[in-house]
């Protein structure tokens, strides 16, 4: 096994870690992780993807969204919540830097554009 899929598989359950702690605590997205650890599986071994494809986090989480069905409205609501918090985090911090911010705000923008109007809306059954 080479050092590039040891290093996907670490980040892989890293991501794993990081989701399952998301689907738990009601204002952790569990997605982008899951999302993370997904793409890692799938890079490392095919074992790995299977088995991941085959839980539950998964099929609750990303299923919808890798076979092109959209993102459950909460879902996205929750990301682009984490994701609104970490940019003001970030804002305030950046206080003297006018260029950062500017930057930061476009960014931002870009999120909740995409979340809300690139990612279909999934129904959940």
């Amino acid at each position: 096994m080479n050092i590039k899929k040891i290093i996907y598989i670490i980040v892989g359950f890293i991501g794993l870690g990081l989701g399952f702690f998301g689907a738990v605590v009601p204002l952790v997205p569990a997605f982008p992780f899951l999302l993370v650890a997904a793409i890692c599986f799938s890079k490392s071994s095919e074992r790995l993807d299977n088995w991941f494809k085959s839980t539950k986090l998964y099929k609750n989480n990303l299923e919808s969204y890798i076979n092109g069905q959209g993102m459950p409205k909460k879902s996205k609501i929750r990301v682009v919540c984490l994701i609104s918090g970490l940019m003001a985090f970030g804002f305030v911090m950046m206080s003297g830097v006018v260029v950062g911010r500017i930057i930061l705000f476009f960014v931002w923008l870009f999120h909740v554009w995409y979340f809300f109007y690139k990612v279909e809306d999934y129904q959940e059954k």
